[in-house]
């Protein structure tokens, strides 16, 4: 029989060991762990916000949306139809045993951090998830989700979400935002614009996707003119509905400023299908560098978060599809990548940037060097695979030096699984507040400072950087 052992949280987690700057870690801490939540970057469904119908079961709250669970239980054999995964026809119970026997996979990771604040602060279980608590982990949170305590809007406002961007393409209709706004409820659900399906040639579905993206438009989007005019009435249209950001993840960093000719030469190769990789790549450089002119005219904030290999489990992307757990980090380069599109915005006070990386040898070398120079750039927060206690960590050190606090833009917290945003910047405001303890300990920055400092790690840079 599987022990029952106590769920607690330790008030001091992720706080500095040191007594002395633990005492001050926990002073910051405590004037910032009300502040509202800003969530500028995710992909939280709109549908949730504008239906704000109960989400159902356990199962398909917590472990159907989240592709860093079952990546997890992934690589350990377990199917993921087993887990619910494009299986609408799984027992969720019998899904969610499967996960709480294997629950201990999860230790020492940022998703049993969340999991377990998910747990004990928004369900206030205090036993831990195994084998034997199972049921009545699957009982009491699906009974919990029935309530109208737990329905998408009253957990917006029960957590302190001030404003959370979703992401979607240009193809979207904006169906929900539209319905959130008819609605009157007042909690600020904002959309951004991510162009990938239509800027990327590699991108399943490219020429389709072309074909729809002028039926929307009333462009002819196989034309380099009416093809960027859609793009700039999309993007018109994304900012009515409250966009401030677009979002592009393109697979590296590379941007071209080819001349009006060329630009329409290579367009005319990919949209054709008749390009090759090279060509593919060149396409998505441009393209960049054309939504930075863009973002130059209409004022929205350009988020780059390339050097992800994306869908890389060939065999899981013909079955399941895209964002299955199978993207991969890959080595990024910046400066030589980025410069096209510096030498011709750089300097420009009305383009702002928003540089991410998955490659963290990049961070002291290139990146904060990068956003410690031109006014355009600022650096994106530990994102994806390092939005963890010790990414976090390696963020702060390995560029505060050299870009200092105010070229970086708070948090985000990037997901797909609505409960785990409190819990995520619940996370990054301790590392941050254990951080700066740190410095004042050196006799870095006074204590005052790092107040000051707290509270624009959690709240005001984000609201500055993304123009909220």
């Amino acid at each position: 029989m599987t022990e029952t052992r106590a769920l607690h949280l330790h008030p001091d987690r992720l706080l500095p060991a040191e007594p002395a700057t633990r005492a001050i870690a926990r002073e910051l801490y405590s004037s910032v762990a009300a502040l509202p939540i800003v969530s500028p970057h995710g992909h939280t469904d709109p549908s949730w916000f504008a239906q704000n119908e109960s989400f159902g079961n356990a199962t398909e709250l917590l472990l159907v949306p989240d592709h860093y669970v079952f990546r997890m239980l992934y690589s350990q054999g377990i199917a993921m139809e087993d887990l619910g995964v494009r299986n609408p026809g799984v027992d969720p119970r019998a899904a969610w045993r499967l996960f709480a026997e294997n629950y201990h996979l999860f230790r020492g990771t940022p998703s049993r951090m969340w999991l377990d604040w998910v747990f004990a602060e928004a369900f206030r279980l205090d036993v831990q998830l195994n084998a034997g608590s199972a049921d009545h982990y699957f009982d009491a949170i699906t009974q919990a989700l029935s309530t109208d305590a737990f329905r998408p809007r009253a957990l917006f406002e029960r957590y302190g979400i001030e404003v959370i961007a979703t992401t979607e393409s240009p193809l979207d209709t904006l169906e929900h935002h539209a319905a959130i706004r008819a609605s009157g409820w007042q909690g600020r659900v904002i959309t951004a614009y991510r162009p990938d399906p239509v800027v990327d040639p590699q991108f399943d579905g490219f020429r389709d996707n072309l074909v729809r993206f002028s039926d929307l438009t009333g462009e002819d989007c196989f034309s380099w003119a009416g093809y960027l005019a859609a793009h700039r009435q999309r993007r018109a249209f994304f900012a009515s509905m409250g966009a401030t950001s677009t979002d592009h993840g393109h697979p590296t960093a590379l941007t071209a400023d080819l001349a009006p000719v060329e630009a329409e030469a290579v367009f005319r190769k990919v949209s054709k299908g008749d390009g090759d990789a090279a060509d593919a790549e060149l396409f998505r450089a441009q393209m960049l560098t054309e939504m930075a002119a863009m973002s130059v005219d209409d004022g929205l904030v350009m988020q780059i978060h390339p050097g992800a290999f994306r869908n890389h489990n060939a065999a899981v992307f013909t079955r399941f599809g895209r964002d299955k757990g199978a993207d991969i980090p890959t080595r990024t380069e910046y400066v030589h990548a980025l410069k096209p599109l510096l030498d011709r915005f750089g300097n420009n006070a009305n383009l702002s940037v928003i540089l991410f990386t998955l490659d963290e040898s990049s961070y002291a070398r290139e990146l904060a060097p990068l956003a410690g120079h031109y006014p355009c750039l600022k650096l994106g927060p530990a994102w994806w695979f390092h939005d963890s206690p010790e990414g976090m960590r390696r963020f702060r050190s390995m560029t505060t030096e050299t870009a200092g606090f105010y070229n970086t833009v708070g948090f985000n917290d990037d997901t797909r699984a609505f409960l785990s945003i409190p819990a995520r910047h619940d996370v990054a405001r301790r590392i941050d507040c254990g951080f700066l303890a740190e410095l004042v300990t050196q006799h870095r920055i006074e204590d005052w400072e790092a107040a000051e400092l707290a509270q624009d790690l959690s709240y005001n840079l984000v609201k500055r950087a993304y123009r909220l």
